[in-house]
């Protein structure tokens, strides 16, 4: 039987990650399949799935269950808790028939490695904008790139600005804009995060963990005034190498 790849969250039809990996074990000749696992709760559902998929090894996790799935892991990696949301699943099982589910964070790597070549000497600070599992891994990237994160989020408090809080004065000193927020997203691509665009220059980065489509409304109006802008899709093949890296690991590696 071949082996079983997924991906954990609600709603997928905006995936590429199925197509990605169908790709990549055709032009590699893996025995292997990956499916989408739509479900809008994970507390009954994973538990179930790897009961019933015996060959299960590994599942991806995205909106929004980043968070949700902690509960239902036997151990972390450094990174995943570290972040505290986890975006990778290695199922571990073992000859005496148990099973043990080890959470990873891949987003890090991803996000870190697709920002990284666009930074110049003035990229200080960056804007991150919505406080889900994904903007956790963004943060941990941007630190360790020694940016100065800024959460925003639509009400303002515990340290986040809101929308209404971004002055001219705080646009300008945040050159780098992440949008980790669903807006924009297919099939809803004509929503972007209310920010002052009119406020970007040149001197702005902005980057959108979205990729479909490729170009949000968000990057659209950013490009309009000028400034850099990405889309999330190198970010996603980065983050699924990663995982595919984290689910080939010996079941004897740590964390167990």
């Amino acid at each position: 039987m071949s082996t079983l790849y997924g991906l954990l969250g609600y709603p997928l039809g905006h995936s590429f990650s199925a197509r990605f990996f169908a790709d990549k074990f055709a032009a590699e000749g893996i025995d292997a399949e990956y499916r989408n696992f739509e479900t809008p709760e994970v507390a009954a559902f994973v538990p179930d799935l790897v009961r019933r998929e015996p060959t299960l090894r590994g599942l991806n996790v995205t909106i929004p269950h980043k968070l949700a799935v902690l509960p239902l892991l036997d151990t972390l990696s450094d990174e995943a808790r570290q972040v505290g949301a986890v975006n990778v699943i290695r199922i571990v099982r073992r000859p005496d028939g148990s099973t043990r589910l080890v959470g990873h964070n891949a987003d890090i790597v991803g996000f870190r490695e697709s920002l990284r070549p666009l930074l110049r000497p003035h990229h200080t600070r960056a804007l991150v904008l919505g406080t889900g599992g994904a903007s956790l891994a963004v943060v941990a990237a941007l630190r360790q790139l020694h940016i100065a994160p800024q959460y925003v989020s639509r009400t303002a408090g515990n340290g986040r600005l809101g929308y209404a809080d971004l002055t001219p004065e705080v646009m300008a000193d945040h050159t780098v804009v992440v949008n980790c927020t669903p807006l924009g997203m297919y099939p809803k691509t004509e929503a972007c995060p209310p920010i002052p665009y009119d406020e970007l220059t040149e001197r702005h980065l902005l980057f959108d963990l979205v990729y479909n489509p490729l170009e949000t409304l968000f990057l659209r109006r950013g490009a309009a005034q000028g400034a850099q802008v990405k889309n999330g899709l190198e970010m996603l093949h980065l983050q699924a190498l990663e995982s595919w890296r984290i689910w080939q690991m010996d079941d004897t590696d740590q964390p167990l």
